[in-house]
């Protein structure tokens, strides 16, 4: 037999399990260090050196002594003035570039709102009586009667805004300052009639030496022009807003802010087409005499152009926004389910001044010519009108 086939073939070496346990082990030691240094340095770590800058809202102390000044953190940021080319530059419109805007939406909006006023006028008769309190006021020149309103129409249409423009305007103080207009066009085309009668009194060299009865009838057929829109701020100080409930909430301190107004205008280029018809004595009448048409109209424009017209201008103080609980309306999807309070509570004030005002014309001696006949119908486009 060979004695390489009786030869034992060699035995292979057997994996040690102590290798393993002490490679798990350094395994877990290594990770436990890794949580330890990690808790240590970033969550335990040592806060920033005082040579640190630090935020704005970080307390300082300075002084020796007892006492330490503190300069306690404000989150109050005062709200930057920005500048007209600021703003538009913020709101990406170019006014070299921009394309003039319809003002469709702002048409409709507009519309709705007349529609409201003619019918609040109509309610109760409100306009009339207001009207006939306005021109027997104490403005009323003396050679002129009682004057009774005949006709009123407030009209069917509604005026048309289009071609809306932004344009910087420059103060003028030199300090980059000034403010942003709004141009647009405005069209109105209808029949807005008022009618009046009175009688002109001669009492010289006695009383009622002489009588003239007379009849005039105004309408505005049409007016166009350009508006000019701004808000500008006003000096005065006035309670409101924000400051009141941090004044309230600070124990009943108040604060003042600038309050803003709404300032309007029309350009001097506008056009006032107007319609007036009068009727002149009791027999032998003279109708619709060009003199006293053009007195009228030219009456008119001017006191049109002595408020409204630039130079000139109206300012309108813009109510205070900030939520009040006391404007609070409830209404099923947004929309209120009635009139508001605050409407009502206009309303009433409104029929009470009326009332005062007929009160004080009563006992002044103005009393309606006509034999105590008591309430009579007036004539003109709106039948049904009683005046007392």
């Amino acid at each position: 037999m060979n004695p390489a086939q009786n030869a034992q073939p060699p035995q292979l070496p057997q994996p040690s399990s102590l290798s393993f346990t002490q490679g798990f082990l350094l395994g877990q030691l290594s990770i436990v260090i890794l949580i330890g240094a990690f808790i240590k340095f970033f969550i335990f770590g040592d806060p920033p050196s005082s040579h640190t800058p630090t935020s704005s809202f970080s307390v300082s102390t300075s002084g020796s002594g007892p006492s330490h000044h503190k300069r306690v953190p404000s989150l109050r940021h005062k709200p930057s003035t920005s500048a007209p080319a600021t703003i538009l530059a913020k709101t990406y419109y170019n006014t070299h570039a921009h394309q003039p805007e319809s003002l469709d939406w702002f048409n409709v909006l507009i519309a709705q709102t007349i529609a409201q006023f003619r019918a609040d006028a109509h309610a109760d008769n409100a306009i009339l009586t207001s009207l006939t309190a306005l021109l027997n006021g104490p403005q009323k020149p003396e050679f002129l009667a009682s004057i009774k309103v005949t006709e009123i129409n407030l009209g069917e249409e509604y005026p048309i805004f289009s071609n809306c423009r932004v344009h910087p305007v420059d103060e003028g103080d030199g300090a980059g300052g000034g403010r942003l207009q709004a141009w647009m066009d405005v069209d109105l085309s209808d029949a807005v009639t008022l009618g009046v009668e009175t009688t002109m009194v001669l009492n010289f060299p006695r009383d009622r030496t002489a009588v003239l009865p007379v009849a005039l009838s105004v309408s505005v057929v049409r007016f166009s022009g350009t508006l000019s829109i701004s808000f500008v701020p006003v000096s005065a100080p006035a309670s409101g807003g924000l400051g009141d409930l941090q004044g309230d909430r600070a124990g009943g301190s108040t604060s003042t802010h600038t309050p803003t107004s709404l300032a309007f205008s029309f350009l001097p280029n506008y056009t006032l087409s107007l319609s007036t018809r009068s009727l002149l004595g009791s027999r032998s009448r003279l109708q619709d005499v060009p003199k006293i048409a053009q007195l009228v109209e030219s009456r008119l424009r001017t006191w049109f152009e002595e408020r409204c017209v630039q130079p000139r201008m109206q300012q309108v103080a813009v109510p205070n926004l900030w939520p009040r609980m006391k404007n609070v309306v409830e209404g099923e999807g947004g929309m209120p389910q009635g009139p508001g309070l605050r409407e009502r509570d206009l309303r009433e004030e409104a029929r009470r001044e009326v009332e005062e005002e007929r009160r004080e014309r009563d006992g002044q001696g103005l009393r309606w010519r006509g034999g105590g006949r008591g309430d009579y119908e007036m004539p003109g486009p709106m039948p049904g009108m009683m005046v007392a």
